[in-house]
C-alpha cells in the first residue's frame, strides 16, 4: 500500500503492532444527533467486542424478528475492536429486544426517534489506539511526529479494511462495473464498486502528493469548507491558499460517479488521466448509476485532540477525526503498523 499509496511525511521505519486485543483498538461514534425521546423508530447505543457490525445486526435480526433492511447504521466499525456506535430499529422491537443475549455485545441506551439511522448520519469517531512492541528509543520521536502531523494534517486515504483481504474488493469491483461478473446481492454489489471508486479516489491523492500538490491550492480545484462542507471552484488561488493555511478549506478529490461534481482546467486534466490509466471512464459508472452516485471528498484531514503518550514500549494514542475518515490513515504516518495475528 506504501508505494501505490505514500505518505505525506518521510515513510516510518519503526515498526510496532496494533490490535493485540481488543481493547486496544477502540472506537466510539460521534452521533449527529440523539434520540428525541419520540417516533417510529428505536435508536440503540451498542457497545460490541471481537464482532463485526453485520454480526451484531444479522443477531438483531434474528432474534427480534426484525427485516434486515428495517435495521439502521450510521457506520460499520471493525471486529477486532472495542466498539461504540448507534443503531436503529422499528420501535415496534422494543418488548422483543428486551430478552436480546449476544456474547460480546451489550445495549448500555436506548431512546425513540423520529428516522431510521441512515449511513453518514454520524459527526465522526473518537479512537483510543495502543501500538506495542515499539523500539523504546522510537516513542519520544513518535510523541514529536504527533505532534507534526496534528497541526500540518494527513492524507485522507480510504484504509485497507476498504479493500478486503489483499485489495481483492477493487478488483471485484472493476470487473462488475466492466460487465465481467455479476453479483446480485445488492449490498455486496455496493461494497466492491464502492471499493473501485475509492482506490480510485487514493490514486488521485497519491499523484498529488507525488507531485508535490497537497499542500498546495491550484485554479480550477473544487475546495470543500471545513465547518459546512459547501464546496466551490476555486478562481482566486492566492486567496484560497491562505484559508487553506488556516485550514478553512481543503481540496477534494473524485469519488467518481454519474453525479459527481467535476473540477476544471489541469486539476480535471489530471483526473481524467487517473482513470483513463486504469483503463476506466466515467461513462462507466452509470451502469450502475444508484450505487455509484459519485461525490467529492476532501483529500485531507486533521486529527482533532490527537494526544501521544509513551509508555516504554507501547503508545497510546488518541484523537477524533470526522466521518468517514480512517484511523488507520494516522497510524501510517507515524508508524510501520502491523496487525497483530488473530
Amino acid at each position: 500500500m506504501a508505494e501505490r499509496w505514500p505518505t505525506i511525511n518521510e515513510c516510518p521505519t519503526w515498526q510496532g503492532v496494533i490490535r493485540t486485543e481488543p481493547q486496544d483498538f477502540q472506537v466510539e461514534e460521534i452521533p449527529a444527533y440523539l434520540p428525541s425521546g419520540s417516533g417510529e423508530h428505536l435508536m440503540i447505543l451498542v457497545e460490541k467486542c471481537d464482532r463485526t457490525t453485520e454480526n451484531v445486526i444479522k443477531e438483531l435480526v434474528s432474534q427480534t424478528k426484525t427485516g434486515r433492511g428495517q435495521i439502521g447504521h450510521a457506520g460499520l466499525k471493525d471486529r477486532r475492536a472495542i466498539t461504540r456506535q448507534w443503531l436503529s430499529l422499528p420501535a415496534s422491537a422494543k418488548d422483543r429486544l428486551a430478552d436480546f443475549k449476544l456474547e460480546g455485545v451489550k445495549i448500555i441506551q436506548s431512546g425513540l426517534h423520529g428516522n431510521k439511522l441512515k449511513t453518514g448520519h454520524l459527526k465522526g469517531n473518537r479512537f483510543n489506539i495502543r501500538v506495542r512492541g515499539l523500539d523504546p528509543q522510537a516513542t519520544q520521536a513518535l510523541v514529536q511526529r504527533s505532534q507534526l502531523i496534528a497541526k500540518t494534517g494527513i492524507p485522507n486515504y480510504f484504509g485497507p479494511q476498504r479493500f478486503g483481504r489483499d485489495g481483492a474488493n477493487e478488483q471485484t469491483g472493476r470487473e462488475l462495473i466492466c460487465g465481467k461478473r455479476k453479483e446480485h446481492n445488492r449490498r455486496t454489489l455496493r461494497l466492491m464498486l464502492s471499493a473501485l471508486q475509492s482506490a480510485l479516489f487514493n490514486d488521485v491523492l497519491a499523484e498529488r502528493i507525488k507531485r508535490a500538490m497537497f499542500q498546495k491550492v491550484f485554479a480550477g480545484d473544487l475546495l470543500t469548507k471545513s465547518d459546512t462542507g459547501g464546496m466551490f471552484i476555486c478562481e482566486e488561488p492566492d486567496i484560497d491558499q491562505a484559508r487553506m493555511d488556516a485550514y478553512e478549506v481543503h481540496p477534494t478529490g473524485p469519488m467518481f460517479g454519474p453525479k459527481m461534481r467535476t473540477p476544471q482546467g489541469d486539476i480535471e486534466k489530471m483526473e481524467q488521466e487517473i482513470l483513463a490509466a486504469a483503463g476506466l471512464d466515467r461513462n462507466v459508472f452509470s451502469k450502475y448509476a444508484k450505487l455509484t452516485r459519485g461525490t467529492r471528498r476532501a483529500l485531507r484531514v486533521t486529527p482533532a485532540d490527537l494526544r501521544a503518550e509513551e509508555n516504554q514500549d507501547n503508545l497510546a494514542l488518541t484523537f477524533s477525526l470526522p466521518a468517514g475518515a480512517y484511523a488507520t490513515s494516522v497510524l501510517r504516518e507515524l508508524v510501520d503498523y502491523l496487525e497483530a495475528s488473530k
